[in-house]
């Protein structure tokens, strides 16, 4: 099965695509990235973009399963409803693409990836680099991920989380 893990945003989109193996116990990271649109476009074109390149990581790879983190709410409604609107794209998309929907939220994230739903971030990454094989420029060398790749490690531990989850 092939999992494509999201984490949503629209300045850093978090993209990882897993496949889980019946004969491996680890998923294997096919592709990952952080992709970000500029502050300097109008953010209908940001949106845009951003279903533009859900759009080909789905033709290319084929996915099954879409896996995305619902929203949390924070003080800043503006923030809000513009990751509500990417994720609106993000679900579109795969389903125009015929994949199954997982959602999942961040205690469930941290519950499937560490066991203990407060984890913070750096035992997140840490369990997410035991659990699969990461190529370790994703991280510093003091083990932290860089800003770039905290969203790209996010969309690994949320389609961990789907794997987990779903059955295969």
């Amino acid at each position: 099965m092939i999992i494509l893990g999201i984490d949503p945003g629209y300045e850093r989109l978090g993209i990882a695509v897993l496949e889980k193996d019946k004969n491996n116990k680890k998923e294997k990271v096919l592709f990952s990235e952080c992709f970000k649109t500029s502050a300097k476009l109008d953010f209908n074109e940001r949106l845009l973009l951003i279903g533009k390149e859900i759009k080909n990581i789905i033709k290319k790879y084929k996915p099954e399963v879409l896996s995305v983190e619902t929203l949390f709410l924070n003080t800043n409604q503006k923030t809000v409803m513009h990751v509500a609107e990417v994720r609106g794209v993000i679900l579109y998309e795969a389903s125009l693409g015929g994949l199954k929907i997982f959602e999942a939220s961040p205690p469930q994230i941290k519950i499937a990836t560490t066991g203990y739903g407060k984890a913070n971030k750096e035992q997140i990454i840490k369990m997410v680099k035991i659990l699969v094989n990461i190529d370790n420029s994703k991280t510093s060398p003091n083990g932290k991920a860089g800003r770039e790749s905290d969203d790209e490690l996010d969309a690994i531990a949320i389609a961990l989380t789907a794997s987990a989850h779903l059955k295969y």
